[in-house]
């Protein structure tokens, strides 16, 4: 359709094809690379994208009459919108600040020109951009809260900076009995007043990064370390062909970003890709949340067969290790470890408990948007690498079905973070900036945020996490004693990034012994992290 209208433009024209119409053209097809790029995450299509995107803005095909017609200045204001998420996930930090700068312009000429005010009886245009307001509010708190300070390092992994996949250290075949790749990845994320833009959260955004590879060393190619508009690390014009990955590397691992998604549709996309696995892969789950409790409630109908049927459930739910909260007045405890249970429990009795879960929906739902380690189960007969942010990250742990799970789990308390103005709400979940950027995560416990930091003291710092890392992996590549559930994930580079970085937190190494699951928990006390 392009095509034929570059090569019929003057016709066009002459039939009463408007210069609007022509942009609208690119802005559709743009959004429909972006839409491939987002389903497959192939990164051309990301980079076509952006070709169309910025085709549209230095061309001004939405311009002419956007102050004359409401409908065309919501359609150059949608444009906008899209053209900052192409930025946002390329990281084209200097366009972003650019296109901010014109939103913001245009919203406010809009309410201008339009006389929208709070004088005026409400109305559609009046109730639009209302909505346009809160975008703008939107991407400038997620740019508050992504510095240029969180992105001195690519989060994507940079052949530049990060090691080659080819000389990774090779693990011993009787150690890892598989050797599996990064396939497929859920990103999902639900906190109230989470910092986000669009449908895209600061925590999976920052995942979203890391699970991709960094286009041919492009970000230090272009950027050389110089500071761009409005602070952020900027990138000069590049040829659009240093945005493709190398083709010797490995596609990058295929993403579904679920905004605040239904159990339902959870359950659904997980059913989906894990039909469509391969037999080498292994599907990464992470999943951000607030913890919560529900509580449950088993009638015994009779004397006899009642009990039998309590104790069949509650062994069911203890062996897929839904655990009870520590508050729960009842716990739920098998009725056989009573001496009496007959005793116990009598015919019209009820069993109560509570199980721990991740809250991604309203808590006045009930159980109807919650996570529990039950959900997760029937997918473990394949190889899944799960990270869990929460405060009540140690309820999803569980029985597998035929592979053994490898889990990170965020600590249950939340760490003392030095600068005063740094929180989960300002600066995201800071288990995810440490499995994502570790150094900058560790800087914001020591109240360092950018501004203030020694730019040769971080180089320094650096270059030492690097080398650690390094090391790390060639110990537990060598090891006889790392579990194999760890061992055959070291060959993928962005799994063994997460564990090498986890690794760094802990104060004991993983191949002495761990949960039978494969489990990986913080401790709560920030002395630990620092060593």
């Amino acid at each position: 359709m392009w095509k034929f209208q570059q090569e019929n433009r003057q016709k066009l024209v002459e039939a009463g094809l408007k210069r609007w119409e022509i942009g609208e053209i690119a802005s559709r097809i743009g959004q429909l690379y972006y839409g491939q790029y987002m389903r497959t995450s192939e990164a051309s299509y990301l980079s076509e994208a952006y070709i169309f995107y910025e085709a549209i803005l230095t061309r001004e095909y939405f311009k002419e009459g956007s102050f004359q017609d409401f409908n065309l200045a919501n359609k150059q204001l949608r444009f906008l919108a899209r053209f900052l998420m192409v930025c946002l996930v390329l990281n084209r930090r200097e366009m972003v600040h650019q296109l901010v700068n014109q939103l913001k312009m245009l919203v406010d000429e809009c309410k201008r020109t339009f006389q929208i005010n709070d004088c005026n009886p409400v109305s559609l245009q009046d109730t639009d951009f209302k909505e346009w307001k809160l975008v703008v509010q939107e991407i400038v708190r997620f740019l508050k809260a992504d510095t240029a300070f969180m992105n001195i390092r690519p989060l994507r992994y940079s052949l530049v900076l990060d090691p080659h996949p080819d000389v990774l250290p090779h693990v011993a075949a009787p150690v890892a009995r598989k050797n599996l790749r990064l396939r497929d990845a859920v990103l999902s994320s639900y906190h109230h007043n989470e910092v986000k833009f669009s449908e895209l959260t600061l925590d999976t955004f920052r995942m979203l990064q890391c699970l991709e590879w960094e286009p041919s060393g492009s970000f230090y190619l272009s950027a050389g370390g110089k500071s761009g508009q409005n602070g952020a690390l900027g990138s000069s014009p590049i040829n659009h062909s240093q945005d493709i990955a190398d083709p010797t590397l490995p596609p990058n691992p295929r993403k579904a970003v679920l905004y605040r998604p239904s159990l339902t549709h959870f359950i659904a996309v997980l059913a989906t890709i894990c039909e469509e696995l391969p037999p080498d892969g292994v599907l990464l789950v992470y999943l951000s949340a607030s913890g919560g409790t529900t509580r449950h409630t088993l009638s015994l109908s009779g004397s006899g067969t009642g009990i039998n049927t309590a104790e069949n459930i509650t062994r069911d739910f203890q062996s897929h290790t839904i655990h009870s909260d520590g508050t729960s007045t009842s716990s739920m405890s098998s009725p056989s470890n009573s001496p009496n249970p007959s005793a116990s429990q009598k015919k019209g009795d009820c069993i109560s408990y509570h199980t721990g879960c991740l809250q991604f929906g309203n808590r006045g739902s009930g159980g109807l948007n919650c996570i529990y380690p039950s959900d997760l189960i029937p997918f473990t007969r394949r190889p899944l690498f799960i990270i869990i942010e929460s405060d009540a990250s140690e309820a999803i742990s569980g029985a597998e079905k035929g592979e053994r799970a490898a889990l990170l789990l965020s600590p249950n308390c939340s760490f003392p973070i030095g600068s005063s103005d740094a929180s989960r709400h300002s600066v995201g979940s800071l288990f995810t900036i440490f499995l994502t950027a570790p150094l900058q995560a560790f800087c914001l416990l020591l109240g360092i945020s950018g501004s203030d930091i020694e730019m040769d003291t971080y180089k320094h710092a650096e270059s030492l996490l690097s080398s650690s890392l390094n090391d790390w992996g060639l110990k537990l590549a060598t090891s006889d004693n790392v579990d194999p559930v760890w061992a055959q994930i070291l060959g993928d580079p962005f799994l063994r990034r997460f564990l090498l970085s986890v690794e760094t937190e802990l104060d004991q190494p993983i191949e002495s012994g761990w949960t039978w699951s494969g489990q990986f928990n913080w401790s709560c006390t920030l002395d630990e992290t620092v060593h």
